[in-house]
């Protein structure tokens, strides 16, 4: 059993890595936050032009028909170059139609976000953002949604969004095209990937899938966002490598403290240890593995807690100019509290993982 990448996702890492450093990174992200736009209109227009919307839509629809290997492999360079682009929530309703979408809803929508033309995002949360297996109070009746979604990631630029609805079998999902919905910013920590909280005020809706499908959905989007916390973790890591190695403290380079040695290997070994958590949840997706809800659950709690560590031992080891707003250590930080309540909190995500264990140990007992 292979857990590692394929050639072709190599390809496309080592493709998009280059694309992406030479016109992401932080100077855009700081560009984009200064400006207080909803993403960078630009290099999302380059983004589509260079095919990634398609990655994982069919053929047939006008997409490229690419694994989850792919997928993950871009999840993992916007983390690390921070793109102000909303792939990542594009991405998430690409993979809802393609697990729970009728063949009308396929044949409307997939070619347009695959395009570019349509947007798209994931909206569950409706203000406290701890577990997507809750209960929502939004209600889907007669075709018309009742209630709202905060915050919602990249829903101020969004032209299409599945949200998470109220059944008698748990949260459920509704597809709705966002044409005249009200909406209005949020703010939160993350100011280079804006929110928005939609008000669904008897807007019209279609049925997507089912509560079984809603959750395996999350699993899919639990793995997606391991490999973008993995991105993320990585650029802050090489980011405060290099200034311990440059960074002269009472004559000498940071770098040569043991402490600072000590906490330097710390973030490399939780990264790797995401890694290889992220690579079983990458081959448990493409596989539709009966392990993915294992798999998933690993990943997400093993890369936010990479993540997390890395963002705020990056903060502490460049001192008092770590905290300035001046100093790009602050985007890694805001976009670890971004990443750790996408798709649920850790505590969520322990506890689902938990749960599986125990069903796996049960079935081997």
């Amino acid at each position: 059993m292979n857990f590692d990448l394929s050639d072709d996702a190599k390809t496309l890492q080592a493709a998009a890595r280059k694309f992406l450093t030479a016109r992401a990174g932080t100077a855009a992200a700081r560009r984009v936050m200064n400006e207080g736009a909803s993403h960078d209109a630009a290099l999302w227009a380059e983004v589509v032009e260079q095919g990634w919307p398609a990655a994982r839509v069919p053929e047939a629809y006008g997409g490229l028909g690419l694994g989850a290997d792919e997928a993950c492999v871009l999840a993992e360079e916007i983390g690390r170059s921070l793109a102000p682009v909303p792939l990542m929530s594009t991405l998430a309703v690409i993979e809802a139609l393609l697990l729970a979408g009728s063949e009308a809803q396929q044949a409307l929508w997939l070619p347009k976000l695959a395009s570019g033309e349509a947007i798209g995002c994931i909206g569950w949360s409706e203000g406290d953002a701890k577990s997507p297996a809750s209960m929502p109070a939004t209600t889907f009746t007669a075709g018309r949604l009742m209630g709202a979604k905060l915050p919602v990631v990249d829903g101020l630029v969004a032209t299409l969004a599945v949200v998470t609805v109220a059944s008698a079998d748990g949260p459920a999902m509704a597809l709705v095209a966002l044409d005249g919905i009200s909406r209005a910013a949020v703010e939160t920590l993350d100011l280079v990937r804006p929110s928005a909280r939609f008000t669904l005020d008897g807007v019209a809706a279609e049925p997507l899938g089912s509560a079984a499908d809603w959750l395996k959905l999350s699993e899919r989007l639990a793995v997606l966002a391991a490999w973008e916390a993995l991105g993320t973790a990585d650029a802050a890591r090489e980011m405060t490598i290099a200034y311990a190695r440059d960074r002269v403290a009472f004559g000498q380079r940071i770098g040569r403290y043991q402490g600072v040695k000590h906490k330097l290997a710390d973030m490399y070994i939780k990264a790797e240890l995401a890694r290889a958590h992220a690579l079983h949840g990458c081959w448990a997706w493409e596989a539709d593995a009966p392990e993915l809800a294992l798999a998933a659950a690993a990943a997400r709690v093993a890369s936010l807690e990479a993540l997390r560590f890395t963002a705020e031992e990056s903060v502490q080891l460049h001192g008092g100019i770590g905290f300035t707003w001046e100093h790009d250590c602050q985007f890694y930080y805001r976009r670890n509290r971004l990443l750790a309540s996408l798709i649920g909190s850790r505590n969520h995500w322990s506890d689902r993982l938990v749960r599986a264990l125990e069903r796996r140990n049960t079935a081997a007992a």
